[in-house]
């Protein structure tokens, strides 16, 4: 288990193609490269327990911070959603360290960004692991296979987050004047929001995560992701959301998530033609990656070959 410190793996900066300077770890070099992309609210930093395996396995494991999280800088373009995200993935990835092929590991906001990426770049993407997340809009095909449309947001009351962030964003940072109030805000997702599974976090471990969203700008740009989705900002450029993935994927799903729907086991058989899954995990919730990372790590050893 890797200490409690941003400096426990070294940490790479890369000028992108695309305007943005991003920071990365990069562990493992010259093995199967393995892309692991975070989610909201999370940095590098969730990946803390899987790197290290994953690059003993044979992987050159590549864990980014999104464009304005973590170490990574604010984007001068100001566009923090799918196809931004994306681009600069493909220009880190393909263009900065040279890879024709890779695989994905993602959840959450990162796990609708592999998907975006994988359809962007077809051919780069050879097969992904996805949890906890978002799938894409095919409203069609979900009525098709029998799936019930989700009640809508605002009638539950675990997702009041997501209304606020998307829609009342500059009300909610003027609410959060301190460090410590952003902390405490951002830290709730990790203790008492019903994200985690119990006790998943210690507190020591929940400052972790939470302590990068600190500064009040760089917690406000996090939210942009949400204000997009809401449609309160338009996106840089059309998102692929709204078609299947037919990379061949691994779909899983924390028993205990209290923010994604349990359709989530049965959207997946349709968002991805290929699916190995969705399978349950028990004793987990939104934090798939760090709360039960030994299982994730020989999950990605079995389903992707890091020796090719």
């Amino acid at each position: 288990m890797p200490a409690l410190d941003p400096r426990a793996f070294p940490s790479e900066q890369a000028e992108l193609a695309t305007g943005v300077r991003i920071a990365y770890v990069r562990v493992g070099v010259g093995g199967y490269p393995l892309l692991l992309i975070h989610g909201y609210p999370e940095t590098k930093r969730i990946w803390w327990r899987n790197i290290e395996p994953l690059a003993e396995l044979g992987f050159e494991v590549i864990v980014p911070d999104l464009r304005g999280f973590g170490d990574s800088a604010l984007a001068p373009d100001g566009h923090y959603d799918l196809s931004a995200f994306a681009h600069d993935l493909h220009a880190l990835v393909h263009d900065a360290l040279g890879h024709k092929r890779c695989s994905a590991v993602a959840g959450d906001l990162g796990a609708m960004v592999a998907i975006d990426f994988a359809l962007r770049f077809s051919g780069l993407v050879e097969r992904q692991v996805i949890f906890g997340a978002p799938l894409p809009a095919l409203g069609e095909h979900y009525r098709r296979a029998g799936i019930p449309h989700d009640p809508p947001r605002d009638s539950r009351p675990e997702a009041d987050y997501f209304l606020r962030q998307g829609l009342e964003a500059d009300k909610l940072i003027e609410e959060l004047p301190s460090r410590q109030d952003r902390l405490e805000y951002v830290t709730s997702f990790y203790r008492d929001r019903g994200w985690a599974s119990s006790g998943g976090f210690t507190p020591e471990e929940a400052h972790f995560m939470a302590e990068p969203f600190a500064d009040r700008e760089r917690l406000r740009t996090s939210w942009v992701p949400y204000e997009v989705a809401m449609g309160v900002r338009p996106p840089s450029e059309r998102p692929h959301w709204d078609e299947p993935c037919p990379v061949p994927t691994l779909a899983l799903y924390g028993a205990e998530d209290g923010v994604i729907l349990p359709s989530f086991t049965k959207k997946a058989k349709v968002a991805f033609p290929e699916c190995i899954g969705p399978f349950v995990v028990p004793e987990c919730g939104h934090f798939l990656q760090w709360e039960q990372a030994g299982m994730l790590n020989q999950a990605i050893a079995h389903f992707i070959e890091s020796k090719k």
